[in-house]
């Protein structure tokens, strides 16, 4: 599987959103969970990208039908669902995303995803990309169930909540094992496997693991770092 190496935006900023798909990474993920910006920033920041090859996912903050089908007719390509603990909860997210027969979204051929009707669907309708956040026990546990679901394209880890999660419910499974069992779940349903990476040197180990969708630190804990090290660096004088 060819592996897709993105960035998470949090700021909500259309200028840094375009500054990432002047970069060239292969996607970003738009923050609407933890995201410093509302729902109705999006528009602009995913109009900083028209023009670019890069795949804008937006990170909902709950599985609402409501909120996935209007992100998706502004215009983003696909959705990341954070908690989704069971395949009945990723088959809903399905549902939400997907127009009949699959699902039950809404259709509007003149909304921002068509040109406001100057750019119309020849043929099917288009499929959103759909990824499904493993961040807990429970999700590990029936990451082999919510990869079978079809219409699910990647599970994608969330690493401090999975962390957290293991700790707070005092699972017997390590972190290393429960990332291991995520990608094989992942495999052997011929989906793809995502992860949050906050630090480079890791990349080559997690791609060598299956990794598929990579993301390469946030813009929101980029600028912080690199405010540290200059004011670091200048209180030194």
């Amino acid at each position: 599987m060819k592996s897709h190496i993105g960035t998470f935006l949090s700021i909500g900023s259309p200028a840094v959103t375009e500054l990432a798909a002047e970069c060239g990474f292969d996607w970003v993920l738009i923050d609407l969970e933890h995201g410093c910006e509302s729902e109705a920033a999006l528009p602009n920041q995913l109009r900083a990208l028209r023009g670019s090859d890069i795949i804008a996912i937006v990170r909902v903050s709950a599985p609402h039908p409501d909120l996935i089908a209007r992100v998706l007719d502004w215009g983003a390509q696909g959705i990341m669902i954070p908690h989704v603990n069971t395949a009945a909860e990723a088959r809903h997210c399905v549902d939400a995303a997907s127009y009949p027969p699959v699902g039950h979204r809404g259709v509007s051929r003149t909304v921002r995803a068509y040109g406001y009707g100057m750019r119309l669907p020849d043929g099917a309708m288009p499929k959103p990309i759909i990824l499904a956040q493993i961040e807990t026990a429970e999700a590990v546990a029936n990451a082999e169930q919510i990869a079978a679901v079809e219409g699910i394209d990647a599970l994608f880890i969330g690493p401090a909540d999975l962390s957290f999660d293991l700790k707070a419910q005092q699972s017997p499974h390590s972190y290393d094992d429960c990332v291991d069992s995520i990608v094989k779940a992942a495999k052997d349903h011929s989906k793809g496997c995502g992860i949050l990476v906050r630090h480079a040197d890791d990349k080559e180990k997690l791609k060598a693991l299956g990794f598929t969708w990579i993301a390469m630190d946030s813009d929101l804990s980029l600028v912080r770092e690199g405010f540290k090290r200059n004011l670091a660096a200048a209180r030194a004088w």
